[in-house]
């Protein structure tokens, strides 16, 4: 295709996973758009540094880009576009001759340029970044210079795409990135960079070659029986398949914890008024951010705030005082605090230990049922007249049977003196991540995507022991092996769709 029409359309193909690919030069700003010291333009594709080197200058008027060594960074000036109509085309080149003099006055800054040449970049195309200064002005007139350049503006999440479909990353590589980016604690920032060194991938790769295995020796021994004997083969795979679904079965149960390490703990302070809720909030925050007074009821409405405990993410909501009163706009505080606590994964309730239990500690148990729950006895600094005993007590009159609330821990603590909150966090750790936190590389489903399509593995498995059970033909295993493999190809992006890979890359940011 002439030059023009590659520069006016575009390239499109489709790529190994069949999916419509597009090779034009792309650019975006990748970084946030802010005051800041430096600000990075991304530019991708296969003309980017001949689109790039239109409107970089060496400090002697020298376009050195088309001629550099890869991985290789200049100095120099990003200049507003020179082009001249009979050099339109973006593999044209602008002879020196054709640069007006007075090219200096055309400048917009003073930058950095990075080129990375194919295969060896994040999209595994040609691809430079321009480092210049970091205000929005500048950053913006940066931009624009290489979109008049030649380039377009990028897509959200174009540039990680490009990487999956030219088979750089695979699908979980490309998600893990976006998680990078979101984690808002250690242990989902560790989680998700385990994800993207390949931990999720390589583990699905192997499942599947296990499969695979299967699969193939299927279709060999019926192709060629004379050679290849089924002999056993039932039994075989019988206890091949139960390994491959206890493997499969302890991942999908990792998910449930893998929620949590991606998007934190949600966690509901509960207790009856004056107990010490918003002391114990601030505690945790280290600053002044809920109301504290001495007057039952200050607290009306929830306090929404996030923490990071030992690297772990806590979603915290503060809530009104638990009791029966006649206060419509306190009654109404109280009705959204039994809302969050019924939906918490984590419960604190605290509980005066200067005065004795009463009816409305007592009403709050209710609400501890099936959930995992640390009970803290505060204002331990006072004379204590309730202990852990006395607590231990309430739950047995209180809740029905003991299996609903064994998963109970109870803390002393005094938020004025800041002592036990040790203890407070140890026990989070252990209540939600006992022997995960210090286990290096073990894998963790941190995705619902994931977790769909391993309950569709193992639910292939379970038809392949079902048709082994009722003796069904050999031929017969192979199809639903096969359901399984696909399933498991879903997750690392070898059997996707179109749509499904446009829907992920969608919610990535511009420059990304």
């Amino acid at each position: 295709m002439p030059n023009a029409e590659r520069a006016v359309f575009g390239i499109c193909f489709h790529d190994v996973k069949g999916m419509i690919m597009r090779t034009d030069t792309i650019a975006a700003i990748a970084t946030g758009l802010s005051e800041a010291g430096i600000g990075i333009i991304r530019v991708s594709g296969e003309n980017a540094v001949n689109t790039v080197d239109r409107i970089f200058f060496t400090g002697k008027g020298q376009r050195i880009l088309m001629t550099v060594k890869s991985h290789t960074i200049h100095y120099g000036y990003i200049v507003a576009d020179l082009r001249k109509d009979d050099f339109c085309h973006e593999k044209d080149t602008i002879p020196s001759d054709a640069i007006p003099s007075d090219w200096k006055k055309g400048i917009i800054d003073e930058v950095m340029v990075s080129v990375m040449k194919a295969p060896h970049s994040y999209t595994a195309e040609d691809t430079v970044e321009i480092n210049c200064h970091g205000g929005i002005l500048v950053v913006r007139r940066v931009l624009e210079a290489v979109l008049a350049a030649g380039a377009r503006l990028a897509e959200p999440g174009e540039f990680t795409k490009r990487a999956f479909l030219n088979g750089r990353i695979d699908l979980t590589k490309a998600e893990a990135v976006m998680d990078v980016i979101h984690s808002q604690s250690e242990i989902a920032l560790s989680s998700s960079m385990d994800q993207l060194k390949g931990n999720l991938s390589e583990e699905i790769k192997n499942l599947r070659a296990e499969v695979l295995y299967e699969i193939a020796f299927i279709e060999s021994a019926l192709d060629d029986p004379e050679h290849i004997s089924l002999d056993g083969y039932r039994e075989k795979l019988s206890a091949k398949i139960e390994g491959l679904k206890s493997e499969i079965y302890k991942l999908i149960q990792s998910a449930d914890q893998g929620k949590l390490m991606k998007e934190g703990i949600n966690t509901v302070i509960v207790g009856k008024p004056n107990v010490g809720k918003s002391s114990f909030l601030n505690l945790l925050l280290g600053e002044e951010r809920a109301i504290v007074t001495d007057i039952a009821g200050t607290t009306r409405d929830v306090l929404q705030e996030s923490i990071i405990l030992r690297g772990i993410g806590l979603n915290v909501v503060d809530t009104a005082g638990i009791r029966n009163t006649e206060d419509k706009i306190e009654q109404i505080g109280v009705e959204r605090a039994i809302h969050f606590a019924q939906k918490a994964d984590l419960i604190i309730f605290l509980i005066d230990a200067s005065v004795p239990l009463d009816k409305s500690d007592r009403e709050i148990c209710s609400l501890i049922e099936m959930k995992n729950t640390i009970i803290l006895l505060n204002k331990t600094d006072l004379n204590c007249v309730v202990e852990e005993k006395d607590i231990l007590q309430m739950l047995k009159e209180e809740v029905s049977e003991e299996e609903k609330w064994k998963d109970v821990r109870i803390i002393k603590i005094s938020a004025l003196d800041q002592t036990g909150i040790d203890d407070f966090e140890k026990a989070v750790e252990d209540m939600f991540f006992q022997g995960r936190l210090s286990s290096e590389h073990e894998v963790v489903i941190t995705n619902l995507r994931h977790k769909e399509a391993l309950q569709q593995v193992y639910e292939d498995l379970e038809m392949v022991e079902k048709s082994i059970s009722d003796e069904m033909p050999e031929d017969f295993y192979s199809i639903d092996l096969m359901d399984a493999y696909a399933a498991l190809g879903r997750i690392i992006g070898e059997e996707v769709g179109e749509d499904l890979v446009n829907e992920i890359f969608s919610k990535f940011c511009m420059g990304k």
